[in-house]
């Protein structure tokens, strides 16, 4: 692979985008750790421009980072998603406002339109989410990303040392309530398999960096707390992680792939194009448990 890409900061918070680099071309090992250095030094949001990618190629780009959920070694994204699923290659989620002509969506309107991290209710939840723009508005459309581990350094030492400590339930069930058509949501979904106990303080696995964990889409409650309590305290949360200070907003180009860390990133995509459209293709990586962030550290 040739090595003629640019790389320019897009914020503060470290995001990049990455001029001149064909995703669709192999990379050897030493370069991928070059990437993967570059992905953790960009607060884990990089935007690669103008790539041409089949459904293959961005599958095989996303698997140099982890093994996808939809995968023949993997395990499958909740049921309630798989018609949005690309037929031919179910690591693949689609997001689309539009119509096949058999009149059935091309993958899920509206999706996202909330503060989440991707899958946060499994045991091992979403590490990368890998996005490839093919079709979207002329004006719009664009995702905000907040970014959790500047949001736990900007806490007090006492707030830091109150949450060391907590556990918080993530629930599918959370997001089925409010963002699913009932007729969409599929019971088996809430067999206790979209359900799981995190640290609200995670360390990163790669940075040692400690993030907050919690999320509106997905966070159910605190664990041992009473729920005006719990509310309370992820009501002030949530109002913090998503500070001005804390976001940047991603105003997409055709043909962008957009890699997030949602370890230490959540996200909420803007419906504001009305039906202008839109389709992107997500994979989505099988993370690790997360780590809870020691007290003191």
């Amino acid at each position: 692979m040739r090595r003629n890409h640019v790389v320019n900061l897009l914020s503060p918070l470290g995001p990049s985008e990455v001029r001149g680099l064909n995703l669709a071309e192999p990379m050897d090992g030493e370069f991928l750790s070059e990437i993967k250095t570059l992905w953790q030094q960009a607060g884990g949001l990089l935007i690669f421009r103008d790539q041409q990618l089949n459904q293959r190629q961005h599958i095989d780009f996303s698997r140099q980072f982890g093994t996808p959920f939809g995968s023949p070694d993997g395990v499958p994204l909740q049921d309630t998603v798989s018609r949005y699923l690309h037929p031919d290659h179910p690591e693949i989620y689609r997001v689309s406002n539009q119509l096949d002509a058999a009149g059935q969506p091309r993958g899920r309107a509206r999706a996202g339109t909330y503060w989440h991290s991707d899958v946060s209710f499994r045991e091992r939840p979403a590490s990368a989410s890998i996005l490839y723009a093919k079709e979207i508005p002329k004006v719009g459309g664009d995702t905000l990303f907040a970014n959790t581990q500047a949001a736990y350094a900007a806490l007090s030492e006492a707030m830091k040392d109150l949450l060391a400590p907590l556990t918080a339930v993530h629930d599918f069930a959370v997001a089925a309530a409010t963002q699913y058509a009932q007729p969409v949501v599929i019971n088996g979904d809430f067999d206790g398999t979209n359900q799981a106990l995190h640290p609200v303080v995670r360390q990163h696995p790669d940075s040692g960096r400690k993030s907050i964990f919690v999320n509106p889409g997905f966070t159910s409650h605190l664990q041992g707390f009473e729920k005006p309590e719990s509310d309370a305290l992820l009501n002030f949360l949530y109002g913090h992680m998503t500070r001005p200070e804390f976001i940047f907003r991603q105003v997409w180009q055709d043909n962008d792939v957009v890699m997030w860390d949602n370890r230490l990133l959540m996200h909420y995509a803007l419906a504001d194009y009305g039906t202008e459209p839109r389709y992107l293709e997500r994979t989505t990586i099988i993370g690790e448990r997360p780590a809870p962030g020691a007290i003191g550290t």
